[in-house]
Parts: structure tokens; C-alpha cells; sequence
């Protein structure tokens, strides 16, 4: 049987266009302009990887984030998924956790080669080195930070994740984080993420996105109202 996440890996990858859609709810996430640009430019072709456990808000912030800076976002779990005709539980089922490692950082490096985009990772991923130095070589890291709490009252609303599929998933939980957050900690930039409107912590990550390729505060302000000295 072909390693589906490796085909992946070997296929063209699909981006998936910068969704506008947030929480039920929020506000339509703020479109991106003269400040949101300057960050986009300076990354100079180079990726912003999110990282952090499941439930971080990986995928719903990194679609907003996308849409501010005006390039693409893309889902590494999504891609797995697409390419294996399975859900990453089904795959844990039938080939193990290191069989489903193995191809999630092909298909990670495989994304990497593409032009600048914001690209969500598995909770997992990271803990690879081999994926770390990828991320490391083409991507701009950010880990999105929440506390225990957090994370438990988000992953409860899911019922499909594989990590989380044991006797004690409240006990499992609090293991990984501990296992994982010295890990994530090696990231280039640290966001908390929190519950507060998604467009909050998009303007947070691009604040440190603006100091972490060198912009200064000028080229990060508003353009001065017409008449104004």
C-alpha cells in the first residue's frame, strides 16, 4: 500500500485561498494594506509556520493572518487528508503514529518549496528535527501559545483527535504539553493565543512579524490622513 501522506509529498500541493470565515460570529477579518504589505515584502519569499497543540488556533488565526498579508494559506493536516482519502484518525488507526510522522514531514518540506504563504502545522511536527531545520531554513516560526485550560475547552468540542484517544485525554493532555512546549519554545517569535476575537492575535503576530524582519516603527505606522502636517 502507497504511504499516502508521502504521495503528498510528491504531488503538487493544492493552497488553499486565504479564507475569510473566523468563528461563528466574529467580524470579517480586516483586509490587508499598506502595513500588512510592508511585512509580506520583508519575508522576502520566505513562509510563516504556525506551531503549537491542537486547539492552539492554528488553522482558524493563520487563515485570517493570510488574508491580512495577501498570500496563500494552507493546512499541512488538510493536505495529508486530501491526498490519503482518510482522516488522520483513520490513518493513525491503520498505520501507527510513526508511519503518519514519517510522511507529515515530507509533506511539510514538500510545502516549503513552494512560494511565501502561512502554513498551519500538526501539533506534532515540530517535535521532528529534521522538520524543525526545514522550518527553520524556510519559514519565519511563530508558536501560538495557550494555556492547559484553553486547549482542553476547544479540543473537547472534536471528537477526532487521534493523540487525544486514550482512557485519561484531560491526563494526555497536560503529558504532551509538557512534553512539547520546551520544543515549541525553540520558535522564532511566541504568540498567546487566547480567547479573544482572531483578527486581535492577527495583529499581535504581525507587530512581532514587523520586528522580527527588521521593520522599523515608520514603516509600520498608518499613512498620515490627507492635510495633515
Amino acid at each position: 500500500m502507497a504511504d499516502p501522506a508521502v504521495q503528498s509529498a510528491h504531488g503538487v500541493p493544492q493552497k488553499a485561498a486565504a479564507s475569510s470565515k473566523g468563528a461563528p460570529g466574529e467580524a470579517e477579518p480586516q483586509r490587508h494594506g499598506a502595513q500588512e504589505s510592508a511585512v509580506a515584502a520583508a519575508l522576502a519569499g520566505r513562509s510563516i509556520a504556525l506551531i503549537g497543540m491542537m486547539g492552539a488556533g492554528k488553522s482558524s488565526i493563520g487563515r485570517r493572518l493570510a488574508v491580512r498579508l495577501g498570500i496563500p494559506f494552507t493546512d499541512a493536516d488538510a493536505e495529508i487528508v486530501a491526498a490519503a482519502g482518510m482522516t488522520i484518525a483513520e490513518i493513525f488507526a491503520a498505520h501507527g503514529e510513526p508511519y503518519f510522522r514519517s510522511g507529515e514531514a515530507r509533506v511539510i518540506a514538500r510545502l516549503l518549496e513552494g512560494s511565501s504563504q502561512v502554513l498551519a502545522t500538526g501539533g506534532g511536527s515540530f517535535m521532528n528535527p529534521i522538520t524543525q531545520a526545514v522550518i527553520r531554513r524556510k519559514a519565519v516560526s511563530i508558536w501560538l501559545k495557550a494555556d492547559y485550560d484553553v486547549l482542553l475547552r476547544r479540543v473537547r468540542r472534536r471528537s477526532d483527535r487521534p493523540m487525544l484517544s486514550t482512557e485519561d485525554p484531560e491526563a494526555t493532555l497536560r503529558r504532551l504539553l509538557a512534553e512539547r512546549e520546551p520544543v515549541y519554545a525553540l520558535a522564532d517569535l511566541t504568540i498567546l493565543s487566547r480567547d479573544v476575537p482572531h483578527d486581535t492575535i492577527v495583529s499581535e503576530i504581525l507587530i512581532a512579524l514587523a520586528g522580527h524582519v527588521g521593520l522599523s516603527a515608520d514603516q509600520m505606522s498608518p499613512p498620515a490622513a490627507p492635510g495633515t502636517p
